[in-house]
């Protein structure tokens, strides 16, 4: 045998070896991946999670959504003409550039500078604002879940959907959490009406509706829905309030990876935001309080109030234009959460459990935006009685305004929730997998700012300017 011919035959045989060891290993990872997948099928048939909730929403409402109607929302929506304050529209703290949540910690209502965004500047209130995304399936609203369906169920009034007073049980005829919902903002000083405008709710309500009667263009698009009106009839605060709960309706981003792999799309996720997604339903215990089954409509939320240790921040005091609102405490630096709706001290600082589907939108995190960015929150949040007391509100990113002295932390964590009192310790590729899982796992594409930027308008009805989106 010529060595020519030797050298040829050791060049074939290394090439088989190679190959073969190639195909083992593809072999082996696609066992690997079979492996993963069926462990987090199971994990969320545990859980009852189906990946279909987004397309519910005509099923649960018992009919088709009404276009016409939602553009018309849409345009109030955006339009101050709501906002006795003339400064301020539903859009400046639910805007269409975080996913229809807050662009800042602490919301800026009245007397703000016309601008939604980072450059936002005016008297803070007390919370961030809620996302507006997906409350469709919400059956409480608020971070003290002040606006609740007694049902647990946003689509079913059959026990009343309860208020603070003065409206109490008064909305209860209306076919949805959403629409009976929309009766409050223009009635909120801090948040829209301002404090110039005498009277109650009902006088605020009905000064918000002469003005929207008083805009031909306005009258025209509502008589083409409202056929009473058409021939003279008045716009009322009911339709006004359809229209912007048909908007909100058209806000369902509820198709992320997660939502397309329970469906049986495999590749939806990456093998990392697998092993991330089998930590948040397992050994993190995430889904603890985010949860899916059940009436959480799976939106990552129980929708029940818990003490969670977050630092409590706060605008710096004896500054004349820190705040609309006056804080809790001696030191007025704190929120008492629940407690203030109920009276109940055993509530004290206890809030509602985040949803957190598109959460890698938000710009801050938790009711008051201690946290600015994804990672952070987490991090805290796996450890808060360990975290808590290290809390340094420049290192977290918040505003100037908000790094006066924080309100005392002991009070909080004495009252934490059992659930987080003992930490959970992940490794550095653990908590990688499970920031993974949240920040791309949750995200529905066409929540994104370049997507929902569209949904602005260029005018609205009323030809008052549009508030200035960064």
């Amino acid at each position: 045998m010529s060595i020519r011919r030797c050298k040829t035959i050791i060049l074939l045989m290394a090439l088989i070896v190679v190959g073969a060891m190639f195909l083992t290993q593809r072999i082996s990872a696609s066992g690997d991946d079979g492996v993963l997948d069926g462990q987090l099928s199971v994990v969320l048939s545990q859980h009852g999670f189906t990946g279909t909730v987004g397309s519910s929403l005509e099923e649960r409402l018992g009919r088709r959504i009404d276009n016409q109607l939602a553009e018309l929302g849409r345009n109030l929506f955006h339009d101050t003409i709501v906002g006795l304050n003339n400064d301020n529209s539903c859009s400046g703290c639910h805007s269409a550039t975080t996913g229809f949540d807050d662009t800042q910690s602490i919301a800026i209502g009245v007397e703000n500078n016309f601008i939604v965004g980072p450059a936002r500047t005016g008297p803070r209130n007390q919370r961030r604002t809620p996302m507006a995304a997906n409350t469709a399936f919400f059956p409480n609203l608020m971070w003290n879940s002040r606006f609740a369906s007694l049902s647990f169920d946003p689509f079913d009034n059959s026990l009343g959907f309860m208020f603070p007073a003065p409206e109490g049980l008064m909305l209860s005829d209306k076919s949805h959490l959403l629409i009976a919902q929309a009766f409050i903002p223009p009635t909120e000083r801090v948040e829209a009406a301002g404090f110039d405008f005498p009277g109650n709710n009902f006088e605020l309500r009905a000064e918000v509706i002469r003005r929207i009667n008083d805009v031909p263009e306005y009258r025209k698009l509502f008589g083409k829905i409202f056929t009473e009106v058409r021939p003279g009839a008045p716009i009322t605060y009911d339709m006004f309030a359809k229209a912007i709960a048909e908007f909100e309706f058209t806000l369902v981003f509820a198709n992320a990876p997660l939502d397309r792999f329970a469906r049986g799309e495999k590749n939806a996720l990456t093998d990392e935001e697998k092993r991330g997604a089998l930590l948040f339903f397992g050994s993190a215990k995430c889904v603890a309080c985010h949860a899916v089954a059940g009436q959480s409509n799976e939106m990552f939320s129980d929708f029940r109030a818990h003490v969670i240790g977050v630092p409590q921040i706060a605008p710096a005091v004896g500054n004349p234009a820190a705040g609309n609102v006056t804080f809790d405490g001696p030191s007025q630096n704190e929120d008492f959460g629940l407690e203030q709706v109920t009276g109940n001290p055993n509530d004290r600082y206890m809030f509602r459990t985040s949803p957190i589907r598109n959460v890698a939108l938000q710009p801050a995190f938790f009711h008051n935006g201690a946290f600015t960015r994804l990672e952070d929150a987490i991090h805290f949040h796996l450890n808060p009685a360990g975290e808590a007391p290290n809390y340094n509100p420049t290192a977290a990113g918040v505003a100037s305004d908000l790094r006066g002295p924080t309100g005392p932390i002991a009070p909080v964590l004495a009252r934490l929730d059992s659930a987080i009192v003992t930490p959970i310790n992940l490794s550095n590729d653990e908590f990688r997998q499970l920031l993974a899982f949240v920040r791309n796992g949750l995200l529905d594409p066409k929540a994104r700012p370049e997507n929902l930027r569209k949904l602005i308008p260029r005018r609205v009805p009323s030809g008052r300017p549009i508030q200035i989106f960064q």
